[in-house]
C-alpha cells in the first residue's frame, strides 16, 4: 500500500494534466459564435457552469471528506468524459447548456477532492518518513504548474488542428477526456480518521474555522476567491480581445499555450520568488501586477495589448500557488477537500450572475471599456484583500516568533 501512495503523487500529476489538456478551450468563444452564439450567450452557458458547481460544490467536498477523495474523482472524471463525448453532436445553445452542466457537476466532483489527496499522500509520506513526496507546499505548486503546462500544450494541439478544421479540435477532445478516468482507477485512498461527529456539527466547525478561527485562514479565503473571480473572467475574454485586436484564429492556440507556460512558470517558482523578497513583497506584488495588464490591455493596440496579458498569467500563477499552499497549510485533514469547495464555490456563486453581465458589457460597450470597468471594479477589491491580509500574516508570525525573556 506503501508502493501505491507514493504512486498517488505522481497519479494526481497526470489526472491534473488530462484534466487541463482541453484543446477545445483555447478556441471555444469562436467555436460557439460560429453556431451562432453571441458573447451574451457565450457567457450564458458559462454561467450554467458556475450556477452548476455553485450546487454541487459543497456537497461534493463534504461528500470527498466524509467517503472518500478517490471515489470523488473517479464520479467527476466520468462525468466529465460523457460531457466532452457530448461535443460530438452539440450544436445549439440548449446542447451547449447541457454540456455545461454536465461538466459543472463533473469539476465538482473533482475540485477540491484532487488536492486534498495530493495534500493528505504529501502529508503521510512526511509523518511516516516515506520517500517519494516533494512535500505538501511544493506539491500543489507543481500541480499547478502542470495543468497550466497541460493547458499550453493544449493550445499549441489545437492550433495545429485548426489546419485540418474546428471538427477536428472537438473529436481529439471527445477522446482525450476519457484519459483521466482511466488514471483515477490507479488512485490510492489515504488512511485518515473520518469525522464521527453529525453533519450539522461538522458544518459548524469548517464555519467556526473559517469566521473564527485564524483570521489569516478566512483573509486567505477572500484573496483566493478575488483572484479567482478575476481569473475567470479574463480566461473567457481573452478570445473576444484577441479578435479585436485583429490577431489572426490560427494564433489563438499558441498564444494560450505562452500564456499557460506562463501560469506554469510563475506557479513552479512562486515560493523561491516569495523567499527572496518576503511576503509582504509578493502581496504588494500581486496588487499591482493585474492592474497594471489591464490597464496595458485597454490603451495598448494589437500585439503590445495582447502582451500586456502577460500580467495577468503571472498573477495568476503566483496566487494560485502561494494562497491554496497558505490555506491547504492551516486546514485540518478532517475538512480540507469541503474548505477547498466553500472556495470554489464564492467564485462561482459570483459569475453566475456577473458572467452574463460581461458578456452583455463586450456586446453592449465594446472590448476597451469593458476592460476599464474590470479595472475600476478589481483595483479597490485588491487592496481590500490584500492590506488585511498583510497585516494578519505580519500579526501570526509575530506570534509564532519566540519569547526572549530578559536576564533577570
Amino acid at each position: 500500500m506503501k508502493r501505491s501512495l507514493q504512486n498517488n503523487i505522481r497519479i494526481i500529476y497526470l489526472l491534473g494534466f488530462f484534466h487541463s489538456f482541453m484543446v477545445v478551450i483555447p478556441v471555444f468563444v469562436p467555436l460557439l459564435q460560429g453556431y451562432g452564439l453571441s458573447m451574451s450567450q457565450v457567457l450564458q452557458t458559462q454561467a450554467m457552469f458556475a450556477l452548476t458547481i455553485a450546487l454541487c460544490e459543497v456537497p461534493s467536498g463534504y461528500i470527498a471528506d466524509l467517503w472518500g477523495r478517490r471515489g470523488a474523482v473517479l464520479a467527476g472524471s466520468a462525468l466529465n468524459a460523457l460531457g466532452f463525448f457530448s461535443l460530438l453532436w452539440a450544436d445549439t445553445f440548449v446542447e451547449f447548456l447541457v454540456y455545461e452542466f454536465m461538466l459543472g457537476i463533473g469539476f465538482s466532483l473533482i475540485s477540491g477532492a484532487d488536492l486534498a489527496l495530493l495534500y493528505d499522500t504529501e502529508v503521510y509520506l512526511v509523518e511516516h518518513n516515506l520517500p517519494g513526496g516533494a512535500g505538501p507546499g511544493k506539491s500543489l505548486s507543481r500541480l499547478i504548474s502542470v495543468e497550466a503546462a497541460a493547458s499550453g500544450i493544449a493550445g499549441v494541439v489545437a492550433s495545429l488542428l485548426l489546419i485540418f478544421s474546428l471538427d477536428a479540435v472537438v473529436l481529439v477532445q471527445a477522446f482525450t477526456g476519457f484519459a483521466p478516468l482511466l488514471l483515477g482507477f490507479l488512485l490510492m485512498e489515504v488512511p485518515r480518521p473520518v469525522a464521527q461527529a453529525g453533519h450539522r456539527d461538522n458544518a459548524r466547525r469548517i464555519l467556526e474555522l473559517l469566521l473564527f478561527g485564524k483570521p489569516v485562514v478566512l483573509w486567505t479565503a477572500c484573496a483566493i476567491a478575488v483572484f479567482g473571480l478575476l481569473a475567470v473572467y479574463v480566461f473567457w475574454f481573452y478570445q473576444k480581445y484577441w479578435e479585436f485586436q485583429g490577431i489572426p484564429l490560427e494564433w489563438f492556440g499558441y498564444i494560450w499555450a505562452a500564456f499557460a507556460l506562463t501560469v506554469s512558470l510563475a506557479a513552479r517558482y512562486a515560493s523561491a520568488l516569495e523567499a527572496r523578497i518576503g511576503t509582504r513583497g509578493i502581496l504588494c506584488l500581486l496588487g499591482v501586477l493585474p492592474v497594471a495588464g489591464l490597464l496595458g490591455m485597454a490603451f495598448g493596440a494589437g500585439w503590445a495589448g495582447v502582451l500586456c496579458g502577460f500580467a495577468l498569467q503571472l498573477t495568476r500563477g503566483l496566487s494560485m500557488s502561494l494562497f491554496y499552499e497558505a490555506l491547504n497549510r492551516r486546514v485540518p485533514g478532517d475538512f480540507r477537500a469541503t474548505v477547498n469547495s466553500l472556495v470554489s464555490l464564492g467564485v462561482r456563486a459570483i459569475f453566475i450572475v456577473t458572467g452574463p453581465v460581461l458578456g452583455y458589457a463586450l456586446d453592449a460597450y465594446g472590448v476597451t471599456s469593458t476592460v476599464l470597468i474590470l479595472v475600476a471594479i478589481f483595483a479597490p477589491l485588491l487592496v481590500v484583500v490584500l492590506v488585511p491580509l498583510i497585516i494578519r500574516i505580519s500579526r501570526e508570525e509575530a506570534e509564532e516568533l519566540p519569547q526572549v525573556v530578559p536576564a533577570s
